[in-house]
């Protein structure tokens, strides 16, 4: 069997998500990228991987997996069968896919989008974008207060679902040095073993 193909972009979050768990987990891969910006993603040989156009996808010996948060899960399911990352029991489970959802919500919505704008021009509200990413890392924050990661005492899916955007969400403009507890919680999921960071896009990454 040859090494899993990931087809991503360096500086996608999203990409980022399923980079890292791969390296979380120790599998060997190869990073394809995808130019986005000559719009790779829309012809035809890339829509019959993931007919959506978007990044990442996931190529494990042909078994195809489109969207970040479902090769975190495939990844979780096949490359750890002692359920680290991804509990076995149903509330375990539950809480995970609970930051899942937030993941494609929230963490989308504010600090994704926020960087869109002012990284890649994309056109969105930035006001509310900043908005929302603020209003997740006061929640954030106060959920991490005498807590090591989101679910448990160790890391699981929620925590690297969540991670890529909200470490770079000062490139959107968004200041994460008042939420001291989201500040020690990104520095813990940079300490585990394994850990490689998303390239920066621009000045005004956190301090280390």
């Amino acid at each position: 069997m040859s090494a899993p193909i990931l087809y991503g972009f360096p500086k996608s979050g999203h990409s980022h998500r399923a980079e890292l768990m791969l390296r979380l987990l120790g599998v060997d891969f190869t990073f394809r990228e995808v130019d986005l910006a000559g719009g790779e993603q829309r012809g035809e040989a890339f829509l019959k991987l993931n007919p959506f156009g978007t990044v990442p996808v996931l190529d494990d010996n042909g078994e195809i997996v489109a969207d970040s948060c479902a090769i975190l899960v495939y990844l979780a399911a096949k490359y750890d069968p002692a359920g680290l990352w991804l509990p076995r029991d149903p509330f375990g489970a539950a809480q995970v896919q609970r930051w899942l959802s937030v993941a494609q919500g929230p963490v989308f919505n504010g600090p994704c989008c926020a960087r869109l704008v002012t990284v890649f021009g994309r056109d969105f509200d930035h006001a509310r974008a900043i908005a929302v990413a603020e209003k997740l890392l006061a929640t954030l924050d106060a959920t991490l207060a005498g807590k090591t990661f989101l679910v448990d005492a160790r890391p699981t899916l929620a925590d690297v679902a969540l991670y890529s955007y909200i470490a770079h969400a000062p490139e959107g403009g968004v200041d994460l040095a008042p939420f001291a507890q989201v500040m020690a919680w990104l520095k813990r999921i940079e300490a585990l073993p394994g850990f490689a960071p998303m390239p920066a896009s621009k000045a005004g990454l956190r301090a280390a």
